[in-house]
């Protein structure tokens, strides 16, 4: 067991150190970049909700307190990759983009009773970026010419080891202790066609290695013969990431080929913040579940480092950039009949869902994009002589992403997740 939980985590740690970044957005500049959704094959079918999920043949790693509820005879190994294809439009130019992604590898298994335990790689955000602007450097003068160009690529992953137990019947609690690491570099070029400007060229970096700890708890209560409510909560405790904000400014002279470099540094720049969510999940007669899930978090009490040459202390954290994000997921699961005699299409499970999320950071000084998106996904039973539990989750995702007088992203993601459930610690008996 050990050495199959060791090889799982070592591939997906080489994939997603090797993988393409998961983005083409210009937004993933801003704040740490863009914020996984960080869910697995059958969350993503009913767009990411699942804080009041506790499924007994899925890794729900969205609420540590889910993994009491998996089977005691089975070991869960899930593992997901994403496509994704991008059009980005400001003032009527459009361009379209497309990238990959690993998205997870996670396993979960019981460990003793109502005991369960899980562990697997995240990711936490992506960066991913390469555009550039140019114009003339004045407009009564057409012969001078400047261009700007910006780059970034990164973004930070979670690895993780969790355990839900359920002390009383309807109750559970969990935790997810996670060890976030990762590196994020940007850099801006601005070069003119007259040799007579300076060229500049800026450089940004930072490395995480820190801790992440998540803590959930679910109650069930039954309403009736076939209906049950769960209630769940998550809260992960904010703390500095002690990772520092590295910054280079290399001015280049063509009269004189010379160049000038300023460096500059920020310790203990970076800080995770409170993040908290409460759930709610209808589950009737064990076909029909409805959930619905809000989250927030605390960004905006966070300062940003942040670059600004009229200031006397140029490179410092600022307050203003960050903002509190919340989210809304909305979402459903409808399956007639998980196991038993029942014929293909009634087992299959049929999932939809809508979400709605505000910003974490400002741009220019206004709100950053918000975010509406919808799925619609499968949970296709692989049924064969000596297993008829593993599942094959496919969903299609529509994401747009939108503000007053920014870019405007309308994304189609593919998400494909296999979830690999086998009867390892089943006891045979002889005849």
């Amino acid at each position: 067991m050990r050495k199959i939980i060791l090889a799982a985590l070592m591939l997906g740690s080489t994939l997603m150190v090797n993988a393409q970044s998961g983005t083409n957005s210009p937004y993933s500049q801003y704040g740490l970049g863009v914020l996984s959704d960080q869910t697995s094959g059958f969350n993503r079918g009913m767009n990411g909700v699942g804080l009041g999920f506790h499924e007994h043949n899925q890794v729900n790693y969205l609420n540590p307190a889910s993994y009491s509820a998996i089977d005691s005879m089975t070991f869960i190994l899930d593992a997901g990759i994403s496509g994704q294809v991008t059009n980005f439009n400001e003032n009527g130019v459009k361009k379209n983009t497309n990238n990959s992604n690993l998205e997870y590898v996670v396993g979960g298994f019981r460990l003793l009773r109502h005991v369960g335990m899980s562990f697997g790689i995240i990711p936490f955000t992506n960066v991913g970026y390469d555009y550039s602007t140019s114009g003339y450097v004045n407009k009564e003068d057409k012969d001078v010419t400047y261009s700007n160009t910006y780059s970034g690529e990164g973004g930070l992953h979670q690895v993780y080891l969790g355990a839900g137990w359920s002390p009383v019947k309807g109750l559970a609690v969990g935790a997810n202790i996670g060890y976030l690491w990762g590196s994020i570099n940007k850099t801006v070029q601005n070069a003119y066609s007259n040799s007579y400007y300076k060229s500049l060229y800026r450089t940004y970096g930072t490395s995480v290695h820190n801790y992440k700890l998540d803590l959930g708890v679910q109650y069930t209560q039954k309403i009736s013969k076939k209906d049950e409510l769960t209630l769940g909560f998550t809260y992960t405790p904010g703390h500095n990431l002690h990772a520092d904000a590295d910054m280079n400014i290399i001015s280049s002279n063509a009269q004189t080929s010379t160049s000038d470099t300023l460096a500059f540094s920020i310790n203990n720049a970076y800080e995770l913040p409170t993040m908290m969510g409460v759930g709610l999940m209808w589950n009737h007669n064990h076909q029909w579940k409805v959930g619905f899930d809000y989250t927030l978090q605390k960004w905006g009490s966070l300062g940003y480092p942040t670059y600004d040459a009229k200031n006397n202390e140029p490179w410092a954290l600022r307050d203003g950039i960050y903002m509190d994000r919340s989210k809304f997921n909305l979402g459903f699961q409808y399956c007639y009949a998980e196991n038993g005699r029942a014929s293909f299409l009634k087992r299959v499970h049929y999932r939809a869902g809508v979400s709605y999320a505000t910003p974490y950071y400002k741009v220019n000084g206004v709100d950053g994009p918000k975010e509406i998106s919808v799925s619609a996904g499968f949970g296709i039973p692989i049924m064969n002589g000596y297993n008829n539990r593993s599942q094959l989750n496919i969903s299609g995702q529509w994401v747009k992403s939108s503000a007053k007088d920014l870019i405007k992203e309308n994304s189609f993601r593919i998400n494909i997740g296999f979830t690999f459930n086998e009867d390892w610690f089943k006891k045979w008996k002889m005849q």
